[in-house]
C-alpha cells in the first residue's frame, strides 16, 4: 500500500509548544520510514496556502489569487474547457445551492452528439458558478 501525504501544519499557542507538536510529528515521520520534501518545507511562518486557501491565527480564507483567476475566466470555446470548468466547480458543488439546476445548460453540452453553442443560458449558468464559487 502507497500512502502520500503532501500537507500538514503544526501549531500551538506558543513557540514551545509549537516546537514541542513538531518534534513529535517528525518522530512519527521517522519511525513510519517516510521522507519529507525539504524544499516545500516551511518553519515559523505566520500563515501559508493550503489547498488554495490562506490559513493563518486569525482563520481561514480564500487566496485572493484563486479568486483573481477564476474571476478573469473566459467563456468555454471547446467542450474540454467546459468539462474542466464543471470539474473544477464540482469540487465545491455541496458549497453552492442548486449546483445541479445552475450547471444544468453547461452540463447539457457534454452531451453525446449535442453541437457545441455557448447560448445566453450557458453563459448565464458559466458567471453564476464563477460568482458562487469566488
Amino acid at each position: 500500500m502507497e500512502v502520500f501525504m503532501d500537507n500538514f501544519s503544526v501549531y500551538g499557542d506558543s513557540f514551545d509548544l509549537s516546537l514541542g507538536s513538531l518534534a513529535r510529528v517528525l518522530e512519527r515521520y521517522t519511525s513510519s520510514n517516510l521522507v519529507l520534501n525539504f524544499e516545500k518545507c516551511h518553519f515559523m511562518v505566520k500563515q501559508g496556502i493550503v489547498l488554495g486557501h490562506v490559513v493563518s491565527n486569525t482563520g481561514i480564507s480564500v487566496d485572493p489569487a484563486k479568486v483573481d483567476i477564476i474571476s478573469g475566466l473566459p467563456y468555454p470555446s471547446f467542450v474540454r474547457e467546459i468539462r474542466s470548468f464543471l470539474g473544477h466547480a464540482g469540487f465545491y458543488r455541496r458549497f453552492i445551492k442548486d449546483f445541479s439546476k445552475v450547471a444544468l445548460p453547461l452540463s447539457r453540452l457534454l452531451q453525446k452528439d449535442v453541437e457545441f453553442e455557448l447560448s445566453e443560458d450557458c453563459m448565464d449558468a458559466f458567471d453564476k458558478l464563477k460568482v458562487a464559487l469566488t
